[in-house]
């Protein structure tokens, strides 16, 4: 059986697995299931790691996004965040890249990986999503496909964009085109859990739409595709997969706080624990919650268990404790550099790492940030560095950091600082660190006079 008939097949056999469509929907079934050129739309951490993905596995790819800037870079084809291995499939790739929507009237496929933020009220905004909703809609053949990636609350497929869609292009969902959901899943500075390796789950506006986006991501990845009874159950899952991670964070983090008041170390109580073989699994406490997922999504899950009249207390208490842990931090130098007769105020400071994770130049949401601007209200002289983020440094190298600073704070645990040793502090005169990552060997720390604390430790 040739490739064409194997997904022929497939096609078959999952919409035989659903309620029986129409005569309409199997001939447009049939007629579908080439996915033609891809339009990724949104090229960001999702987006271009899944354009690139997808011109490796043979489709031709365009790229749509709105920010002229971005696309310049792009097109010379500069990306500092992708891995190395993306970076040299993006150095021969031919995708043509643009931010003239226009562009996508060469796509039968449109996969949207746009950004959906919270604002300062931690209100849910979706007008990225509406953005590329509208412009997709306005250049929609009959017989596409779109599938969103953009993290989203239960309903917000079905509810918002989907009509967009069939609002702007005049065609019907599962009659004249397809419609999934298919929520991104990436974990940037993993060489092992990527794009291509992570498992993935579908859900359809109807059979023809789960059959022909299942299609499209076995061609993609190679991992499972796990087909979800609705849209909802696939926008569920992903408020899940962070909320789980968030409330267990601000689980060992409260733990953290408390454990620092009875003099247990708490990172050698979680590796104690770690020996149980059921029913465990380690989180780590820290100087706060980064990146575009974890500290976002439960607000999401927070507002539409509001909308339908529910109150979400263990997100909201979890997203509490996770959002004072920068304060936190903060408060436990001065409480050391007052050991050392010296107040916050007027100290120099160096703030290594501004990313909100190891190795990787992302800093969407980083907990560095916020520890700056609690250091700054508290009236001390921060000298900012990170060797991924050159052009947020203050300092351009970490012996200009370090030297004659009072302090050190550890706000994302880059490989290059957790190779240091007490003596690349005392050399430069800290004599007081705070390790907001538990990254370094707190008991040599200890022997060598440095003023040391970890967070819960």
């Amino acid at each position: 059986m040739d490739i064409r008939s194997a997904r022929e097949s497939r096609v078959t056999a999952l919409s035989d697995a659903h309620p029986t469509p129409t005569e309409a929907h199997v001939d447009f079934a049939a007629e579908s299931v080439s996915t033609g050129t891809i339009a990724v739309i949104g090229l960001g951490y999702v987006g271009l790691p899944l354009a690139i993905l997808a011109e490796s596995r043979g489709h031709r790819v365009v790229g749509f996004d709105i920010d002229k800037i971005k696309i310049a870079l792009l097109q010379g084809r500069n990306a500092p965040f992708l891995s190395n291995e993306e970076s040299r499939a993006f150095r021969k790739s031919r995708m043509r890249l643009s931010s003239d929507e226009r562009i996508l009237d060469e796509a039968l496929t449109h996969i949207i990986c746009v950004p959906t933020p919270v604002n300062e009220e931690h209100v849910p905004d979706l007008a990225p999503l509406v953005g590329a909703c509208t412009a997709v809609g306005r250049h929609l053949k009959k017989g596409a496909l779109v599938v969103i990636e953009s993290t989203v609350n239960p309903g917000v497929c079905e509810s918002v964009a989907l009509p967009i869609l069939e609002r702007e292009s005049g065609l019907v969902c599962e009659k004249d085109f397809s419609f999934a959901h298919c929520p991104e899943r990436v974990n940037p500075g993993d060489a092992t859990w990527t794009t291509r390796t992570l498992p993935r789950v579908i859900g359809g506006a109807g059979p023809t739409s789960n059959a022909r986006a299942i299609l499209l991501y076995e061609s993609l990845i190679d991992a499972s595709v796990t087909p979800m009874n609705s849209m909802k159950e696939a926008e569920a899952v992903k408020m899940v997969e962070n909320a789980f991670r968030d409330i267990n964070i601000a689980f060992v983090n409260e733990l953290a706080m408390s454990f620092d008041k009875a003099d247990i170390d708490i990172m050698h109580v979680i590796r104690g624990a770690s020996t149980k073989p059921f029913a465990f699994m380690p989180h780590f406490p820290g100087c706060g919650v980064g990146g575009h997922c974890i500290p976002v999504d439960p607000y999401y899950l927070i507002r539409y268990g509001k909308e339908n009249g529910f109150e979400h207390r263990f997100l909201i208490a979890a997203r509490q404790i996770n959002n004072e842990m920068p304060r936190y931090t903060v408060n436990r130098l001065e409480q050391l550099l007052r050991r050392k007769n010296m107040p916050l105020k007027g100290a120099a400071v160096a703030l290594l790492g501004l990313a909100y994770k190891r190795d990787v130049p992302d800093l969407r949401e980083s907990p560095a940030l916020a520890i700056e601007t609690e250091l700054n209200r508290g009236g001390a002289q921060v000298r900012k560095f990170d060797p991924f983020v050159p052009e947020q440094s203050t300092a351009h190298s970490l012996e200009e950091a370090l030297s004659g600073a009072n302090a050190a704070v550890i706000a994302t645990d880059h490989s290059v600082f957790r190779s240091l040793s007490p003596k690349d502090f005392l050399s430069h005169g800290v004599r007081v660190l705070i390790d907001g990552r538990n990254c370094l060997p707190k008991e040599e720390f200890v022997a060598s006079g440095i003023a040391y604390h970890g967070i819960g430790r």
